[in-house]
């Protein structure tokens, strides 16, 4: 008589990288580095915006140009960007575009002329796509669901460090020696993050390819529209980001003139706020994770309105701290935000992918039309024109975000 078999235990199910263990960490520092990276090349001619009007003698509204046409072509790009990151592959994305993002920027460092430092700026746009493009749908594929919330607003904190450090740098360097200085230093600081990345993040486990053809993609990008909390989600991306963009980009015009009368170096201190943002985006995804992106969600907004509202302040002090509020608020706002739209897309049948793009194409969008206007308020009504545009976005922000609360939940 034969004995009895003993049954197989069950194949033990890989539901991602779990907090704690190695390769959590690899993937957290790994698109910490890529968030950086994002940030400090899109905002890196920013804090130099005076000294670029003044060597091209072009105007304030012209210099805002080289951010612009930077967030609008990513922006653009993402359309088919994200799509792509869904057929090609998260990770491969992520690395092409660091290495195309890096070599555009060593370009703009060696410009010759503004007509082609614009145009360097807007194909660093497209270049840097595949990072947001994929990065927030590989965090959700890769990483157990317990902890998504908390490594999306990590990377985001990426993106407030690249913020600053960039703005930093450049100033300096450019106050040191000149704007090619400046770009060039910023081109160091990518390549390093580029080999970071490169290093450290595991490919993919849990990738899988989408259907290719116009019609499957056409379909999935239907349906990433019919969702009333996914609109609600891309148009707060577009208008907080707005918001943000449209104060920092005429903050140096104005620390420049009285009653502050800064240089550029010093003027770019203020952005030491934005290590505030890295740690609000991760706090506020601790707090998602605990008690939902719902209740979360329009604390953000509030915070953010305050702290535009300070800088109204002729404060030195004052104004520090109203732009403090303002990252503190914005980055957390972003941070849930921005991890909410794969999670609820996921849940709902929606590409991943797909949403992400929209999101990111509304975000960057919004900062590059938005960041414009705060120009234009700057030059016809000074500094209560640009808080003005800011606090109208954020207001928007802050109803969106309530009328997110009164709709189907699909994840918290």
């Amino acid at each position: 008589m034969s004995s009895p078999t003993t049954p197989s235990p069950p194949p033990l199910v890989d539901d991602g990288h779990l907090p704690g263990s190695a390769g959590y960490w690899r993937v957290v520092v790994a698109l910490f580095a890529a968030g950086v990276l994002t940030f400090e090349l899109l905002y890196s001619t920013q804090a130099i915006l005076p000294a670029l009007a003044t060597r091209f003698e072009v105007s304030t509204t012209e210099a805002t140009l080289t951010v612009s046409l930077t967030t609008l072509s990513l922006g653009l790009a993402m359309l088919v960007v994200g799509p792509l990151s869904d057929v090609v592959g998260r990770t491969r994305l992520i690395h092409l575009s660091m290495l195309l993002s890096t070599l555009c920027a060593i370009g703009c460092a060696l410009a010759p002329s503004w007509t082609a430092l614009l145009v360097l700026r807007c194909l660093m746009g497209v270049a840097l796509a595949g990072l947001p493009a994929a990065a927030t749908a590989y965090l959700r594929e890769e990483l157990h669901s317990s902890t998504q919330a908390r490594a999306a607003g990590l990377y985001i904190g990426g993106t407030a460090l690249g913020g600053m450090t960039g703005r930093l740098l450049t100033g300096y360097a450019a106050e040191l020696g000149d704007w090619r200085w400046a770009l060039a230093a910023a081109a160091t600081l990518a390549a390093a993050c580029a080999l970071v990345v490169r290093r450290l993040l595991p490919d993919s486990r849990h990738f899988v390819a989408a259907p290719t053809g116009v019609r499957p993609m056409l379909s999935m990008a239907r349906r990433a529209v019919s969702d009333p909390a996914l609109l609600g989600l891309y148009v707060i991306g577009g208008c907080a980001f707005g918001a943000m963009v449209a104060m920092l980009n005429v903050i140096t015009f104005r620390l420049e003139g009285p009653p502050f009368d800064l240089g550029l170096g010093a003027a770019s201190l203020v952005f030491l706020v934005y290590p505030l943002g890295a740690i609000s985006a991760a706090g506020f995804g601790r707090l998602a994770d605990r008690f939902g992106r719902r209740g979360v969600l329009p604390v953000g907004a509030g915070v953010a309105v305050s702290g535009a509202l300070l800088t109204l302040s002729p404060s030195l002090v004052v104004l520090v701290a109203g732009l403090s509020l303002l990252a503190i608020g914005f980055f957390g706002l972003h941070g849930v935000a921005s991890g909410w739209v794969p999670a609820r897309a996921h849940a709902g049948g929606v590409s991943a992918g797909q949403a992400a793009s929209l999101y990111t194409f509304t975000y960057y969008l919004g900062a590059a039309v938005f960041g414009s206007l705060g120009a234009q308020a700057w030059t016809g009504f000074g500094w209560t024109g640009v808080v003005a545009v800011t606090v109208t976005l954020l207001v928007v922000t802050g109803a969106l975000a309530m009328l997110l609360r009164t709709t189907r939940s699909l994840v918290a």
